[in-house]
């Protein structure tokens, strides 16, 4: 057989880079994992059973240490430069970095806020990670950010680090929905002929992929062989973070950005939700309970096993209402209005952990 100029065999290997470089990050993490397993057991790193834990035996906290550096080094490989992007890379090691002592020693909360906004400053000065208006919330042309549009962007990324970071309490949770929101990116970038950063974020799914495979509950593996540790959870903040607000400038045609606010809309409301809950109640807005999201579906008997899809379809839907519902036509106004009446709600029964609890195990008593 003859393949000659316009065949199929010469449009796929046209299309080479666009699944070629994302199988490969996949591959390496599915290599890497059990080997760096390996290595945490040595090295002790582990997240040990007891207290607010529900696993059973120490499993290893290396999954972002493998999936970022793979994630870098593919990149490379595909075209994105160090020198072009070191901004991003250095942020991404400065988590990595400060995920793996946490995980090691437990750093001090404020400690790991300052390295989070080293991070951050280091995407939007040099970066560009920069928003300089908030899209056409109400219909009424552009809400521009003007003089606060430095410090807004910066803060705006600590929060998403936070948010990413702050789910990952179930098996497959924070990296299912990182895989799901970057999903939904990745649909924005390439029905909007996105060709930047489309490729990057193909790859990064791919090494989420490798990860899942080893980290999501199975009808093959009852719990999770490694987690992601803060290291991973933080570092795919950071990620989201950089995708959504270089895809959504005016110019970009991609995304907008009250669609990844809807895309990222769960983490981003529990998030304000606890943090809201806890000064209510006096506390430090980092210390750790038992009031997620996450939290009440197991509170209210739900098992991890079933709970982790149910919230995955949550975000799933939550993205596509933003995503498709923008593409649609609807006024921008009833999506930000609905957005906002959103996370009021959410704050609102946060306020009684119970509520949530209660709900739920209503729910549960009405299917049986």
């Amino acid at each position: 057989m003859v393949f000659g100029k316009g065949s199929l065999l010469s449009d796929v290997l046209s299309l080479w880079p666009l699944w070629v470089w994302p199988l490969f990050s996949l591959l390496a993490v599915l290599v890497l994992v059990p080997l760096a397993r390996l290595a945490a057991f040595k090295l002790d790193m582990v997240d040990l059973p007891g207290g607010r834990k529900r696993h059973d035996t120490p499993v290893p906290v290396i999954g972002g240490l493998v999936v970022f550096p793979v994630f870098i080094l593919v990149s490379v490989l595909n075209g994105l430069s160090f020198s072009e992007y070191w901004p991003l890379y250095c942020a991404i090691m400065v988590l990595l970095v400060t995920g793996a002592v946490d995980d090691r020693v437990e750093l001090h909360s404020w400690t790991k806020f300052g390295m989070q906004f080293l991070a951050a400053f280091l995407v939007v000065l040099p970066g560009g990670a920069e928003l300089h208006h908030l899209g056409d919330l109400f219909g009424l042309g552009l809400f521009g950010l003007g003089l606060i549009s430095l410090p807004f962007s910066v803060v705006a990324v600590v929060l998403l680090i936070n948010a990413i970071n702050l789910m990952d309490g179930l098996d497959g949770l924070a990296g299912g929905v990182g895989f799901i929101a970057l999903g939904w990116m990745l649909y924005a970038a390439l029905s909007g002929g996105d060709g930047v950063y489309a490729p990057s974020i193909m790859i990064l799914i791919g090494a989420l992929a490798g990860f899942l495979f080893y980290n999501a509950r199975a009808p093959w593996r009852y719990r999770a062989v490694v987690f992601m540790g803060d290291a991973g959870s933080m570092s795919l903040g950071l990620m989201t973070a950089w995708y959504a607000i270089h895809l959504s400038p005016a110019d970009a045609n991609v995304i907008e950005p009250i669609s990844v606010a809807w895309v990222l809309a769960l983490p981003i409301w529990d998030e304000c939700a606890q943090f809201y809950r806890r000064v209510k109640e006096g506390r430090h807005p980092f210390s750790p309970d038992r009031g997620h999201f996450h939290h009440h579906f197991i509170d209210a008997g739900i098992i991890s096993g079933r709970a982790v899809p149910m919230i995955w379809i949550i975000v799933f839907v939550l993205g596509a209402f933003g995503v498709l519902g923008m593409q649609a036509g609807w006024p921008p106004a009833l999506i930000t209005g609905l957005w906002i009446a959103g996370i009021l709600t959410h704050m609102a029964l946060s306020r009684d952990i119970a509520l949530y609890t209660g709900f739920f195990k209503r729910c549960l008593s009405q299917q049986g």
